[in-house]
């Protein structure tokens, strides 16, 4: 079903579980298949979460493929006799249930393969499929994937368990989903640091304003904005030349505040690369993140090319003695203050003979602040080749969402100093 003028597929969302509604697990899968869709050139109008009821489930299915063109259900294909997601699906497709010895073999493999030899009897009812529906191995649990398609319409199954649904979406959901749209999706991200959202919306308002094909849209992650850029075209290569003048033109208003133009990049991989490029030394020294700027930086692949140690200076005297932070510039300024985080960072660099240090001092709270130093109040120093950079930040939030910030700022402020010298 295409809407009149609209060759864009509508694809809804339903997640099964009573654990989902009781608040018992957080439902990852949303973000995950929301995102996949977009990508996709789905649009994707509905989500909807129900519980483990039969008739509550029927009633929800009935919906959702009276209005999309395709359904995709996550979770309720365990072997428990709550797991109902199949039975209730193959009802409202008007399918039979029977069994598949593929599917039956393949449950049988995976015991023989497991600490568990002997298959439950319950186990059994995960090879009863729809009739006539395709049947997607699954290979990290019991639970196939399943296409039941009926007059044009998909309902898509999938088992809940992030570890099963995620692979089987991308290995074998993505190409059906990829047959069935009459053009080829292709899409580009575009990542952005150091700069706020709305700052972001007010520079490229134009673009979105008069967006056609391609589309941009705008999405706010934590000390970053991610702009993704989506053509519709008749092959690959087709989209790609219509990306080309947007992701252009992004560059030359955005400028070093972008820092990938590739999906799977992150942050603190585009710093790795870049210190890994010039083969210099990083270290850090960390006061109120208390390592998370060296493990976000330890996530990146090639990480122990570039750093060998990191300080947690959390107290004064390991200030002093790990640092050689001045007693006297703790006593005047407090450790919170720019003239100790410039000596962090100078005296890191220094004490691991290291090209580059990125320090950071602040108070995270949520008690302790005063008027002149108030809770979120961050100083970070970036001391590269015996040249210091300190910023100030005000940040809001709780203690975690202020320490988050913290660190993708200095990872950003690190890319910067690394950029500046190397012009």
């Amino acid at each position: 079903m295409y809407r009149k003028g609209d060759r864009t597929m509508i694809a809804e969302l339903v997640f099964v579980g009573t654990e989902i509604l009781l608040g018992n697990i957080v439902n990852t899968n949303g973000a995950f298949l929301a995102e996949k869709c977009a990508e996709l050139g789905l649009s994707c109008y509905y989500q909807t979460v129900v519980g483990d009821n039969e008739e509550r489930m029927k009633e929800t299915l009935k919906q959702a493929i009276s209005r999309s063109d395709i359904v995709i259900v996550c979770g309720g294909l365990g072997p428990t006799p709550d797991d109902l997601t199949k039975e209730v699906a193959a009802q409202v497709m008007g399918m039979e249930l029977q069994e598949d010895l593929h599917t039956k073999e393949r449950i049988e493999e995976y015991f023989r393969n497991s600490q568990w030899k002997e298959i439950p009897d319950s186990n059994w009812k995960q090879a009863l499929v729809p009739k006539g529906a395709l049947v997607l191995d699954n290979s990290n649990g019991t639970a196939p994937g399943l296409v039941l398609e009926e007059k044009k319409k998909s309902m898509i199954l999938l088992p809940g368990p992030p570890n099963e649904m995620i692979p089987l979406f991308m290995e074998q959901v993505i190409p059906y989903l990829g047959k069935k749209q009459p053009e080829v999706i292709y899409s580009k991200m575009v990542k952005l640091a150091g700069i706020g959202e709305s700052q972001v919306a007010e520079r490229i308002q134009d673009l979105i304003e008069k967006q056609t094909n391609p589309t941009l849209a705008t999405y706010a992650k934590t000390g970053e904005v991610h702009l993704r850029i989506t053509a519709k075209a008749k092959n690959k290569k087709a989209a790609k030349k219509l990306l080309k003048p947007i992701v252009k033109e992004l560059k030359a208003r955005f400028g070093n505040a972008i820092y990938t133009t590739k999906e799977n990049i992150t942050l603190e991989d585009a710093v790795v690369k870049l210190l890994r490029k010039r083969k210099w030394k990083v270290t850090t020294a960390e006061s109120c993140t208390g390592g998370l700027l060296a493990g976000r930086l330890i996530n990146a692949a090639g990480a122990s090319k570039v750093i060998q140690q990191g300080y947690i200076t959390y107290s004064n005297k390991a200030k002093r003695n790990l640092l050689g932070v001045e007693k006297i510039t703790l006593e005047q300024y407090t450790a919170v203050s720019d003239q100790v985080v410039y000596e962090m960072a100078e005296g890191g660099a220094k004490a691991a003979n290291a090209d580059v240090c990125i320090a950071i001092t602040g108070l995270a709270g949520p008690d302790g602040g005063s008027e002149a130093i108030p809770v979120g109040t961050v100083y970070i120093g970036c001391c590269l080749h015996g040249a210091v950079k300190v910023e100030q930040y005000q940040f809001k939030g709780n203690r975690q969402k202020i320490r988050d910030y913290a660190v993708v700022r200095a990872l950003n402020l690190l890319r910067l100093c690394i950029l500046e010298e190397s012009e």
